[in-house]
């Protein structure tokens, strides 16, 4: 649809934004006993009113992610009571409602495993490879719904984390809201999988987010995964990563052919190395833009992200398939229901990893897993997209230790962190936040939070020998 205004697609969004967060809009609150009066202009004071608060969990974990899935089997198959939140309608977070398809540093020990078995057996993942391979996200989405299930998690979907409150240190209650409305629910440990540290915020901790200057959001870009179908894929193979086996030499190769046919289309994709990936027959995962500068926790900003990237997602696939010839006939398929955040808050724990911990190879005694991801660092701005889309910090890594410290944290009680959101600098958390070390640190976690709470005990009170030996 073409506009007439003049007006850019970027200053259409921000002003239907703005023009809807302008509206006054005060409610009686349901289940409220007062009429609730707004306190000044710009502030809205909500009336209390009782929650109905349930206490039938040992672990309560935020976000079905990787991270919160693998946390959730580890702590059920444990023994603890365990209750699964997930703000979407699918377990697997970036893995299925972020369609991203394609994961790294998966060859660990555990539960990593079971999924590799699990999706060769349902023939849904592409490559022999164990550390780094292709799936099908549908598949994925009924795995993890299964393993969950057996293991005995309660899930529940479509519920948000929205509140927590602590009783001194120890973070005693969460909120969360749904269709059933605002709930309460109690539990001896919780576990933060939901990648931007929300419930680590809410509960009052301290957080980094990209290189520090908050202000201006030095995050990593965001990026809108999508799939799309293709008529003859075997035409396209020079233009898809991996597309022969796993040769990581054939990677940016593809790449660069696909640039230039982008260009020969007159387009030009928002991410510096764009990439297409074959997910199955003639279905491809598409990974082409980049936006820059977006503050995972303001939806307003979030949301401009998303419509943004949707866009180019479907300008960028109606180009080629004017170009005609092997592109004709390319359609998307399906784009991403939650855009891909590299960069989120980091919960200040008991440890800090750091560029010194990835340059030294640090070892600890109370190691959850070893990565050996590098730090995978894209451009933070489109200007530095244009030279270099994605760098290394001028870093040579070595495989280095998550200890379990940097999954508790530091200023509360009674919370676990997995994922992305532990406790890293900058550098150390473009290496760690890839999902087969989401899942190796949820498996930890899960087995911490049991075992916390079977035992009586904080997670800090811990010592990892006590699970792991």
């Amino acid at each position: 649809m073409k506009y007439s205004t003049g007006v850019s697609r970027r200053s259409f969004f921000h002003t239907a934004l703005a023009g809807a967060a302008g509206v006054a809009i005060v409610p009686r609150l349901a289940g409220s006993k007062e009429t609730p009066v707004a306190s000044s202009a710009n502030r809205f004071l909500e009336a209390a009113h009782e929650l109905p608060l349930h206490a039938d969990a040992d672990v309560i974990i935020c976000g079905a992610g990787p991270a919160g899935c693998a946390a959730a089997v580890a702590a059920a198959r444990a023994g603890a009571r365990t209750r699964l939140f997930e703000v979407h309608g699918c377990l697997g977070g970036v893995w299925t409602a972020g369609l991203l398809s394609y994961v790294f540093d998966f060859n660990h020990p555990g539960l990593t495993q079971e999924l590799i078995r699990e999706l060769d057996a349902r023939d849904a993942r592409r490559s022999a490879n164990p550390q780094r391979f292709v799936y099908e996200p549908e598949a994925m989405k009924l795995l993890l719904e299964e393993i969950c299930s057996a293991a005995g998690v309660k899930i529940q979907l479509h519920t948000r984390v929205a509140a927590a409150e602590c009783d001194g240190r120890r973070l005693s209650t969460i909120i969360t809201e749904s269709k059933s409305g605002r709930e309460a629910w109690s539990a001896p440990v919780f576990i933060d999988a939901t990648g931007d540290g929300d419930l680590g915020a809410q509960a009052g901790c301290g957080w980094d987010i990209g290189e520090g200057k908050e202000q201006n959001c030095g995050c990593q870009p965001m990026t809108l995964n999508a799939l799309a179908v293709v008529r003859d894929v075997e035409a396209l193979s020079k233009y898809i990563s991996f597309f022969k086996g796993d040769d990581w030499d054939q990677h940016l190769p593809a790449v660069e052919a696909f640039k230039g046919e982008l260009r020969r289309a007159g387009l030009e994709a928002s991410y510096g190395s764009p990439t297409l990936f074959r997910v199955r027959d003639n279905l491809l995962l598409v990974m082409i833009n980049h936006e820059y500068g977006v503050k995972p926790y303001n939806s307003a900003e979030m949301t401009v992200a998303t419509l943004e990237g949707r866009a180019e997602v479907f300008r960028i696939v109606r180009g080629l398939n004017k170009l005609g010839g092997p592109w004709a006939g390319i359609q998307v398929a399906a784009t991403a229901e939650q855009i891909g955040v590299r960069d989120g808050r980091r919960i200040h724990g008991r440890y800090t990893i750091t560029r010194e911990d990835l340059v030294n190879g640090s070892r600890h005694s109370d190691a959850v897993t070893r990565v050996f991801f590098g730090a995978d660092i894209h451009a933070i701005t489109k200007k530095k997209n244009e030279v270099e889309a994605i760098g290394h910090g001028g870093l040579k890594t070595q495989p280095y230790d998550i200890p379990l410290r940097a999954l508790i944290a530091k200023d509360v009680d009674g919370l676990l962190m997995a994922g992305r959101c532990i406790s890293g600098d900058f550098t150390a958390h473009a290496s760690y936040r890839v999902t087969g070390d989401a899942v190796a640190m949820g498996e930890a976690a899960g087995k911490v939070a049991a075992f916390a709470a079977r035992t009586h005990r904080q997670p800090h009170e811990i010592n990892w020998s006590e699970i792991a030996g």
